[in-house]
Order: C-alpha cells, then structure tokens, then sequence
C-alpha cells in the first residue's frame, strides 16, 4: 500500500586507528546566511537549470516556504523514514552549489560515480544502505571527499572519483577496510541538516536557519568537541522541512540514527537537552529511526507513548493541566426543571454541580496540584458550569445524574444516623414503659 509520505527520490540507495572528534560547520556558511544570492551561480553549469536555491531573507520566503507555510505541521511524522541500515555521507562542497539531483550532475564526477557504483553493487551489499551529500570543505574536519560511515562511526580522508569502485567493493559490500586509507573513528554525535535548496525551497529556508541556531546553541553550552552539525543535501520528505537527523550513542551506548521534521529554531535548545543530552525522543517531531521499519517505527511511538501515560504526542504539561480543569466541568443539556433533580438551577436551565471526575493519570508536580484545586473546589461548592450562547467552549456535555446515595454528604449521613439512633431509643423506651404498666 502507498505511503502517505513524499516519494521524492532522495540521494539515497536503499538495498537487499586514529581517532577524530565531531566535524564543525565552516565559516563559508555563515556569509551564505548573511546574503545567500551572492553564491547563486559560484559553480558555473552544475545547476542545469534545475532551479534555484531559496532565497532565505524576507518575510514572504517563510510565509510560503519556511516555518509558517500553510502546510507546516499538518501531516503525522511517524513512519516516514524508508527502512535501512547504513548511512553514507560524502563530504562535497556545500549547498550553495549542490544542483538539483547532485548524483546526476556532470561536472560533479565524485557524487556521480560513487552512487552510480552504490546503486551497481546494491544486490550484492548485507546492509540497507543510504547515500547523502554533506557539506565539505578543503583544509577543515570535513575536507572534500572524506566520508562517514554511520552508526559504524568511522571516516575515510580523501576518496578521490579514481578510488569509488574499490571502495564500495571493500567497504560496503565486503564490511572491510578500504587499504589507501586508514579509518578513523569518530566520536561524539552529529547532527545533519537538509539544506538542499536548489532541490526544495522549502528545505532552502528553513535548512540554514537551523544549522545557524545548531551552531549558536553549541557554543553557548560548550559543546564543541562533542556535537557537530552540518549542512547535507535531500534525504527525502521535502514537506516535512525542516529536516533533521541525530547520530550518536543511546543511553546503552549504541549509535542509533534518528529522524525528525517540522524542526524549527525554537526546538534546537530542546533536542541538544533532551534527545542528546537525556536520551529522550521528542516524539511530536520524531520521523523514524534507522533500523526500522515504518510500522516498527509506529509501534516504537506507541509503546513510548504509552509507557509516559499519554495518548497524543503533541501534549504537553500546560496542554495536560489545561484538560484536566476542562474536564472538571461538565455542562447538563437543557432540560425541564421537574426532569432535573440534585442540579443547580438558573433560568429554567439546569447545569450540574456534582462530583466532577479527574482524569486517570496525570504526572508531576501537575497532579498534586490539580488535586488540591480540585478538593478546594468541591469543599466550596462552586463547580458550576454555564453556558453562554456563543461563548465558552463550542460543545456541550451531558453530564449523568448522580445517584441519591452519590448526593449525600458527610453531615447528612451524622444526621440519618442520628435519627435512627433516637428511633431506636425511643421504642426502647416505650418498650419498658408498657412492661412497668
């Protein structure tokens, strides 16, 4: 059955010792966030005609393209990474001269030959493998033709369109090491961007904007040396921009691959503490993980979300407190006041004013203090809902009637026990006082 996600081929192939410390992004992204026309046409004929990167500045761009199109955050992330593996990523230039379809282009010999010779030995490769273009620039972490291989956690320096063929035949096929080189294993984690915009504007505005916040972010908690970020070309689901992925050790110390969409700046503080720092998936933006397939990542969601007591993950603790007082109100449809029996009456109208029920599970500092509203507010009495016309919320509730023993308080069942006890005496008495006679 078709998926519901973009199909969009991606640059990516899906198919039957020194050590080195996170890459970092280079400087040359910076000036292309300050003015990113001035790089249009730097690599002259590798567009194609193809289109154009984005141009990122300017309200209009992000109304129509960036973290406030229309379409943004509509569509249930879950499931809509492909199944694989093993991702590759070549280290190559930068997205400001990527064209379109990268693999394809002519005068990029590297990119062409190394997917051409992926997608020629794809039969004959043990792991699901995807191929993705990263930024690369000479005389950095990530010169011109290094590559990554994850969660294997090891670079390669140097692949040059000469080597591609014994590299993909000792290194992806045969699981071994390519002999030019020495592999160097890498630590820490890395965090890759989709910055392709020559491919999907929308990937153009908001991909940059993103590694800007990245970058600010690591800095300003010390992070260099331990997370890298950079820029990568399409990796598929152009509408879910933006687009990231998270490589690095889990709380057991297995390198996992996790996807995430709808990324936008604000949520950069979040992933860095929460999904790198505790080890927490933030599932309202979570796409998939690497390894599984898109039913297991359906399931994985379900499972986290039901272990965490929730049933939506897009709620939050305001979200969660905001329900439960919403819930402590319950609203009786209008009825005739001889059908309505233990309701607060007003204006013919009845609205009920009994035991409202909490929801079961709440966590936190939230559930104590819910509960003590919730007590202040039975002991006074003042639960009353009401409802306006054309006010308030859009729906009513019918509430059932509680039942007379339900109705009861802690007085009235002193004073029936205290009139049956005076019954009681009573008949004693007269009892005794017809045997005297």
């Amino acid at each position: 059955m078709a998926s519901n996600r973009d199909r969009d081929d991606p640059l990516s192939f899906a198919n039957p010792s020194s050590s080195s410390s996170p890459i970092t992004v280079s400087d040359h992204l910076d000036s292309f966030l300050s003015d990113p026309s001035s790089y249009l046409g730097s690599a002259s004929g590798s567009f194609q005609n193809e289109g154009l990167l984005a141009d990122t500045s300017g309200s209009s761009s992000d109304v129509e393209f960036g973290f406030s199109r229309a379409d943004f955050r509509t569509i249930q992330l879950a499931g809509t990474v492909e199944f694989y593996q093993r991702h590759v990523f070549l280290c190559y230039k930068n997205p400001q001269v990527w064209p379109p379809r990268i693999e394809a282009a002519e005068f990029d010999r590297l990119p062409r030959l190394l997917s051409a010779a992926v997608m020629a030995r794809k039969a004959d490769m043990k792991k699901e493998t995807r191929l993705t273009i990263c930024e690369g620039h000479d005389g950095t972490e990530t010169s011109n033709g290094d590559v990554l291989i994850l969660p294997d956690m090891i670079r390669y320096r140097r692949l040059t369109h000469f080597d591609v063929d014994t590299f993909v035949e000792e290194v992806l096929v045969k699981n071994g090491e390519w002999m030019p080189g020495t592999p160097e294993s890498l630590k820490g984690s890395y965090i890759f961007v989709c910055c392709h915009g020559s491919r999907d504007r929308r990937c153009g505005v908001c991909g940059p904007a993103l590694v800007s916040r990245f970058r600010d972010e690591i800095e300003l908690h010390g992070l260099h040396g331990k997370v890298s970020v950079s820029p990568c070309s399409h990796i598929g689901g152009h509408k879910y921009a933006g687009n990231v992925i998270i490589f690095g050790p889990n709380i057991n110390g297995e390198v996992t691959g996790h996807w995430y969409g709808y990324v936008t700046p604000d949520d950069v503080p979040a992933l860095l503490d929460m999904h790198i720092g505790k080890g927490e998936i933030i599932d309202r933006l979570w796409r998939g993980q690497m390894g599984l397939s898109e039913e297991e990542q359906k399931e994985s969601q379900h499972q986290r979300l039901q272990m965490n007591g929730e049933t939506n993950g897009r709620r939050n603790s305001s979200n969660e407190l905001e329900d439960t007082e919403r819930s402590i109100s319950y609203t009786c449809s209008s009825r005739p006041n001889n059908e309505v029996m233990g309701c607060c009456q007003e204006n013919g109208n009845s609205t009920c004013c009994q035991n409202p029920i909490l929801p079961e599970k709440k966590h936190g500092s939230n559930t104590n203090e819910t509960a003590k509203k919730v007590t202040e507010k039975r002991e006074n009495r003042i639960i009353v809902s009401r409802v306006n016309s054309g006010k308030g919320f859009p729906t009513r509730k019918v509430c059932s009637m509680p039942t007379w023993f339900e109705s009861w308080e802690r007085e009235d069942t002193y004073a029936a026990l205290a009139v049956a006890c005076a019954a009681v005496s009573v008949g004693v008495a007269y009892s005794c006082y017809k045997q005297l006679r």
